[in-house]
Protein backbone atom coordinates (compact mmCIF):
# COMPACT_ATOMS: atom_id res chain seq x y z
CA UNK A 1 0.00 0.00 0.00
CA UNK A 2 2.84 2.36 0.87
CA UNK A 3 4.50 1.59 -2.46
CA UNK A 4 1.22 2.24 -4.31
CA UNK A 5 0.77 5.55 -2.46
CA UNK A 6 4.32 6.53 -3.34
CA UNK A 7 3.62 5.81 -7.01
CA UNK A 8 0.39 7.79 -6.95
CA UNK A 9 2.10 10.70 -5.18
CA UNK A 10 4.93 10.60 -7.70
CA UNK A 11 2.49 10.67 -10.60
CA UNK A 12 0.59 13.61 -9.10
CA UNK A 13 3.80 15.58 -8.50
CA UNK A 14 5.01 14.74 -11.99
CA UNK A 15 1.71 15.95 -13.43
CA UNK A 16 1.95 19.20 -11.47
CA UNK A 17 5.52 19.74 -12.56
CA UNK A 18 4.66 19.14 -16.21
CA UNK A 19 1.73 21.52 -15.98
CA UNK A 20 3.89 24.16 -14.33
CA UNK A 21 6.34 23.99 -17.21
CA UNK A 22 3.66 24.85 -19.76
CA UNK A 23 3.35 28.50 -20.68
CA UNK A 24 0.88 29.73 -23.32
CA UNK A 25 0.39 26.16 -24.53
CA UNK A 26 -2.22 27.29 -27.05
CA UNK A 27 -3.06 25.72 -30.40
CA UNK A 28 -5.90 25.94 -32.92
CA UNK A 29 -8.11 23.58 -30.91
CA UNK A 30 -7.92 25.73 -27.80
CA UNK A 31 -8.53 28.94 -29.73
CA UNK A 32 -11.49 27.49 -31.63
CA UNK A 33 -12.99 26.34 -28.33
CA UNK A 34 -12.02 29.35 -26.24
CA UNK A 35 -15.61 29.95 -25.14
CA UNK A 36 -15.55 26.61 -23.29
CA UNK A 37 -12.82 27.86 -20.92
CA UNK A 38 -14.15 31.21 -19.68
CA UNK A 39 -11.66 31.20 -16.80
CA UNK A 40 -9.06 32.00 -19.45
CA UNK A 41 -8.89 34.76 -22.06
CA UNK A 42 -6.95 33.28 -24.94
CA UNK A 43 -7.22 35.97 -27.59
CA UNK A 44 -7.89 39.69 -27.78
CA UNK A 45 -11.67 39.51 -28.09
CA UNK A 46 -12.03 36.39 -25.94
CA UNK A 47 -12.90 34.18 -28.90
CA UNK A 48 -12.16 34.22 -32.63
CA UNK A 49 -15.43 36.05 -33.32
CA UNK A 50 -14.44 38.63 -30.68
CA UNK A 51 -17.84 38.90 -28.99
CA UNK A 52 -16.07 39.59 -25.67
CA UNK A 53 -18.72 37.59 -23.81
CA UNK A 54 -17.78 35.63 -20.70
CA UNK A 55 -19.78 32.71 -19.32
CA UNK A 56 -18.36 33.18 -15.84
CA UNK A 57 -21.08 33.51 -13.21
CA UNK A 58 -19.26 33.45 -9.88
CA UNK A 59 -19.72 37.21 -9.65
CA UNK A 60 -23.38 38.16 -10.02
CA UNK A 61 -26.00 40.62 -8.80
CA UNK A 62 -26.21 38.93 -5.40
CA UNK A 63 -22.56 39.30 -4.47
CA UNK A 64 -21.06 42.06 -6.59
CA UNK A 65 -21.28 44.44 -3.61
CA UNK A 66 -18.91 42.14 -1.68
CA UNK A 67 -16.00 42.49 -4.11
CA UNK A 68 -12.70 43.74 -2.78
CA UNK A 69 -9.16 44.19 -4.04
CA UNK A 70 -7.34 40.87 -4.40
CA UNK A 71 -4.06 42.32 -5.66
CA UNK A 72 -2.66 45.31 -7.51
CA UNK A 73 0.28 45.72 -9.86
CA UNK A 74 1.98 48.94 -10.92
CA UNK A 75 2.54 49.12 -14.70
CA UNK A 76 4.99 51.95 -14.01
CA UNK A 77 3.75 54.38 -16.63
CA UNK A 78 1.90 57.68 -16.68
CA UNK A 79 1.02 57.20 -20.36
CA UNK A 80 -2.05 55.56 -21.88
CA UNK A 81 -2.90 51.92 -21.13
CA UNK A 82 -5.40 50.24 -23.46
CA UNK A 83 -4.39 46.59 -23.16
CA UNK A 84 -6.76 43.65 -22.92
CA UNK A 85 -4.97 41.14 -20.66
CA UNK A 86 -4.49 37.63 -22.02
CA UNK A 87 -4.91 34.93 -19.36
CA UNK A 88 -3.70 31.42 -20.13
CA UNK A 89 -2.35 28.55 -18.06
CA UNK A 90 -2.46 30.64 -14.90
CA UNK A 91 -0.46 33.55 -16.31
CA UNK A 92 -1.67 37.02 -17.26
CA UNK A 93 0.12 38.81 -20.09
CA UNK A 94 -0.63 42.53 -20.24
CA UNK A 95 1.00 45.39 -22.12
CA UNK A 96 1.58 48.99 -21.12
CA UNK A 97 2.79 52.13 -22.91
CA UNK A 98 5.74 51.85 -25.30
CA UNK A 99 4.80 48.20 -26.02
CA UNK A 100 6.19 46.85 -22.75
CA UNK A 101 4.93 43.35 -21.82
CA UNK A 102 4.34 42.22 -18.23
CA UNK A 103 3.81 38.56 -17.31
CA UNK A 104 2.08 38.07 -13.96
CA UNK A 105 0.83 35.18 -11.85
CA UNK A 106 -2.91 35.59 -12.42
CA UNK A 107 -3.80 34.51 -8.87
CA UNK A 108 -1.37 36.63 -6.91
CA UNK A 109 -0.22 39.39 -9.24
CA UNK A 110 3.39 38.34 -8.71
CA UNK A 111 5.61 39.56 -11.52
CA UNK A 112 7.15 36.72 -13.54
CA UNK A 113 9.01 38.79 -16.12
CA UNK A 114 8.99 42.08 -18.05
CA UNK A 115 9.96 42.60 -21.67
CA UNK A 116 10.81 46.11 -22.86
CA UNK A 117 11.43 46.43 -26.63
CA UNK A 118 13.40 49.64 -26.00
CA UNK A 119 11.51 51.83 -28.43
CA UNK A 120 13.23 55.04 -29.51
CA UNK A 121 11.15 57.76 -27.83
CA UNK A 122 11.33 59.85 -31.00
CA UNK A 123 8.78 57.41 -32.48
CA UNK A 124 6.18 58.97 -30.21
CA UNK A 125 5.62 61.85 -32.65
CA UNK A 126 4.18 59.34 -35.14
CA UNK A 127 1.49 58.17 -32.73
CA UNK A 128 -1.83 59.88 -33.32
CA UNK A 129 -3.30 58.84 -29.97
CA UNK A 130 -0.49 58.19 -27.50
CA UNK A 131 2.02 55.33 -27.37
CA UNK A 132 -0.57 52.74 -26.37
CA UNK A 133 -0.73 49.00 -27.02
CA UNK A 134 -3.83 46.83 -27.03
CA UNK A 135 -2.26 43.51 -26.07
CA UNK A 136 -0.52 40.36 -27.23
CA UNK A 137 -1.36 37.03 -28.85
CA UNK A 138 -0.34 33.58 -27.60
CA UNK A 139 0.53 30.43 -29.55
CA UNK A 140 2.49 27.28 -28.75
CA UNK A 141 4.66 28.68 -26.01
CA UNK A 142 5.24 32.08 -27.54
CA UNK A 143 3.91 35.59 -26.95
CA UNK A 144 3.45 37.83 -30.01
CA UNK A 145 3.81 41.57 -29.68
CA UNK A 146 3.22 44.41 -32.11
CA UNK A 147 5.70 47.17 -31.21
CA UNK A 148 4.74 50.78 -31.81
CA UNK A 149 7.75 51.36 -34.07
CA UNK A 150 6.49 48.72 -36.53
CA UNK A 151 8.21 45.59 -35.28
CA UNK A 152 6.44 42.26 -34.77
CA UNK A 153 8.16 40.17 -32.12
CA UNK A 154 7.88 36.69 -30.65
CA UNK A 155 8.83 36.10 -27.02
CA UNK A 156 9.34 32.94 -25.02
CA UNK A 157 6.21 32.75 -22.87
CA UNK A 158 8.09 31.27 -19.91
CA UNK A 159 10.97 33.73 -19.76
CA UNK A 160 10.09 36.78 -21.87
CA UNK A 161 13.25 36.32 -23.93
CA UNK A 162 13.14 37.46 -27.56
CA UNK A 163 12.75 34.58 -30.04
CA UNK A 164 12.49 36.53 -33.28
CA UNK A 165 11.81 40.05 -34.48
CA UNK A 166 10.82 41.41 -37.88
CA UNK A 167 10.08 44.90 -39.19
CA UNK A 168 6.62 45.06 -40.77
CA UNK A 169 6.57 48.67 -42.03
CA UNK A 170 8.68 51.28 -43.76
CA UNK A 171 10.04 52.94 -40.63
CA UNK A 172 10.88 56.12 -42.54
CA UNK A 173 7.14 56.78 -42.78
CA UNK A 174 4.71 57.60 -39.95
CA UNK A 175 3.50 54.03 -39.41
CA UNK A 176 2.78 52.75 -35.91
CA UNK A 177 1.41 49.55 -34.41
CA UNK A 178 -0.93 49.83 -31.43
CA UNK A 179 -3.21 46.85 -32.16
CA UNK A 180 -2.95 43.34 -30.81
CA UNK A 181 -1.78 40.55 -33.12
CA UNK A 182 -4.03 37.57 -33.79
CA UNK A 183 -2.91 34.03 -34.57
CA UNK A 184 -4.88 32.02 -37.13
CA UNK A 185 -3.79 28.64 -38.49
CA UNK A 186 -0.18 29.16 -37.47
CA UNK A 187 0.09 32.66 -38.90
CA UNK A 188 0.39 35.89 -36.91
CA UNK A 189 -1.84 38.63 -38.31
CA UNK A 190 -0.79 42.23 -37.79
CA UNK A 191 -1.89 45.55 -39.25
CA UNK A 192 -0.72 49.09 -38.56
CA UNK A 193 -1.84 52.65 -37.94
CA UNK A 194 -0.88 56.09 -39.19
CA UNK A 195 -3.51 57.01 -41.78
CA UNK A 196 -3.94 60.40 -40.13
CA UNK A 197 -0.33 61.21 -40.99
CA UNK A 198 -0.15 59.79 -44.50
CA UNK A 199 0.56 56.09 -45.08
CA UNK A 200 -0.86 53.21 -47.13
CA UNK A 201 -2.64 50.51 -45.14
CA UNK A 202 -2.31 46.74 -45.27
CA UNK A 203 -2.74 43.53 -43.28
CA UNK A 204 0.12 41.05 -43.08
CA UNK A 205 0.41 37.39 -42.07
CA UNK A 206 3.71 36.09 -40.69
CA UNK A 207 4.76 32.56 -39.84
CA UNK A 208 4.36 32.07 -36.10
CA UNK A 209 7.44 29.85 -35.96
CA UNK A 210 9.99 31.88 -37.90
CA UNK A 211 8.48 35.33 -38.44
CA UNK A 212 8.58 35.06 -42.24
CA UNK A 213 6.05 36.99 -44.32
CA UNK A 214 3.38 34.61 -45.67
CA UNK A 215 1.03 37.08 -47.36
CA UNK A 216 0.13 40.78 -47.43
CA UNK A 217 -3.13 42.44 -48.44
CA UNK A 218 -3.01 46.14 -49.34
CA UNK A 219 -6.28 47.92 -48.67
CA UNK A 220 -5.83 50.72 -51.23
CA UNK A 221 -4.06 50.82 -54.60
CA UNK A 222 -0.45 51.57 -55.23
CA UNK A 223 -0.36 55.28 -56.21
CA UNK A 224 0.82 54.31 -59.69
CA UNK A 225 -1.84 51.56 -59.79
CA UNK A 226 0.78 48.95 -60.59
CA UNK A 227 0.92 45.49 -58.95
CA UNK A 228 2.74 45.09 -55.64
CA UNK A 229 3.43 41.40 -55.96
CA UNK A 230 1.00 40.92 -53.07
CA UNK A 231 -2.14 38.78 -52.68
CA UNK A 232 -4.24 41.94 -53.05
CA UNK A 233 -3.08 42.57 -56.64
CA UNK A 234 -6.07 40.95 -58.35
CA UNK A 235 -8.68 42.57 -56.08
CA UNK A 236 -7.16 46.00 -56.53
CA UNK A 237 -6.83 45.61 -60.30
CA UNK A 238 -10.39 44.35 -60.73
CA UNK A 239 -12.15 46.45 -58.08
CA UNK A 240 -10.03 48.93 -56.16
CA UNK A 241 -8.16 50.79 -58.89
CA UNK A 242 -11.39 51.71 -60.64
CA UNK A 243 -12.58 53.67 -57.59
CA UNK A 244 -9.57 55.99 -57.39
CA UNK A 245 -8.57 58.83 -59.67
CA UNK A 246 -5.09 59.56 -61.00
CA UNK A 247 -4.61 62.80 -59.09
CA UNK A 248 -5.06 64.14 -55.58
CA UNK A 249 -3.12 64.00 -52.33
CA UNK A 250 -3.53 60.23 -52.08
CA UNK A 251 -0.88 59.75 -54.75
CA UNK A 252 1.74 61.14 -52.37
CA UNK A 253 0.15 60.48 -48.95
CA UNK A 254 -0.57 56.79 -49.54
CA UNK A 255 -4.35 56.91 -49.34
CA UNK A 256 -4.67 55.63 -45.76
CA UNK A 257 -6.88 52.64 -45.05
CA UNK A 258 -4.86 51.23 -42.19
CA UNK A 259 -5.91 48.04 -40.39
CA UNK A 260 -5.09 49.21 -36.90
CA UNK A 261 -7.31 46.66 -35.12
CA UNK A 262 -10.60 44.71 -35.57
CA UNK A 263 -9.45 41.37 -37.01
CA UNK A 264 -11.61 38.27 -36.58
CA UNK A 265 -11.57 34.69 -37.84
CA UNK A 266 -14.67 32.99 -39.27
CA UNK A 267 -13.83 29.29 -39.00
CA UNK A 268 -17.02 28.22 -40.78
CA UNK A 269 -16.02 29.92 -44.03
CA UNK A 270 -12.28 29.97 -43.27
CA UNK A 271 -12.17 33.75 -43.65
CA UNK A 272 -10.16 36.42 -41.91
CA UNK A 273 -12.41 39.49 -41.66
CA UNK A 274 -10.96 42.88 -40.84
CA UNK A 275 -11.94 46.53 -40.68
CA UNK A 276 -10.25 49.17 -42.82
CA UNK A 277 -9.84 52.66 -41.45
CA UNK A 278 -10.08 56.21 -42.75
CA UNK A 279 -8.48 57.69 -45.84
CA UNK A 280 -5.46 59.94 -46.03
CA UNK A 281 -6.09 62.83 -46.11
CA UNK A 282 -9.51 62.62 -44.47
CA UNK A 283 -11.03 65.22 -46.80
CA UNK A 284 -12.05 63.23 -49.89
CA UNK A 285 -12.04 66.36 -52.05
CA UNK A 286 -8.37 66.82 -51.25
CA UNK A 287 -7.61 63.12 -51.25
CA UNK A 288 -9.05 62.25 -54.66
CA UNK A 289 -11.05 65.22 -56.02
CA UNK A 290 -14.13 63.85 -54.24
CA UNK A 291 -14.70 61.17 -56.86
CA UNK A 292 -15.11 57.44 -56.51
CA UNK A 293 -15.65 55.13 -53.54
CA UNK A 294 -11.92 54.87 -52.83
CA UNK A 295 -12.01 51.16 -52.00
CA UNK A 296 -11.30 49.59 -49.63
CA UNK A 297 -11.46 52.61 -47.28
CA UNK A 298 -13.96 52.42 -44.41
CA UNK A 299 -14.81 48.85 -45.34
CA UNK A 300 -15.13 45.38 -43.89
CA UNK A 301 -13.00 43.02 -45.96
CA UNK A 302 -12.92 39.21 -45.95
CA UNK A 303 -9.95 37.22 -47.24
CA UNK A 304 -9.02 33.55 -47.28
CA UNK A 305 -7.37 32.75 -43.95
CA UNK A 306 -4.57 30.68 -45.48
CA UNK A 307 -3.77 32.66 -48.61
CA UNK A 308 -5.05 36.19 -47.97
CA UNK A 309 -6.93 36.11 -51.29
CA UNK A 310 -9.89 38.53 -51.47
CA UNK A 311 -13.37 37.07 -50.83
CA UNK A 312 -15.75 40.01 -50.36
CA UNK A 313 -16.09 43.50 -48.93
CA UNK A 314 -18.74 45.82 -47.57
CA UNK A 315 -18.10 49.55 -47.52
CA UNK A 316 -19.84 51.41 -44.73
Amino acid sequence: MAFLLAIITSLILSSCENKALKFADVDSTRLLNAAATPEEWLTYGGTYDEQRHSRLNQINTTNVDQLGVAWTYDLATARGVESTPIVVDGVMYVTSAWSVVHALDARTGTELWIYDPQVDRAVGVKACCDVVNRGVAVWQGKIYLGVIDGRLEALDAATGELVWSTITVDQSKPYTITGAPRVVKGNVLIGNGGAELGVRGYLSAYSADQGELVWRFYTVPNPNKQPDGAVSDDALREIGNLTWGDEGAWTTDGGGGTVWDSIVYDEVNDNVIFGVGNGSPWNRDVRDSGKGDNLFLSSIVAVDASTGIYKWHFQT
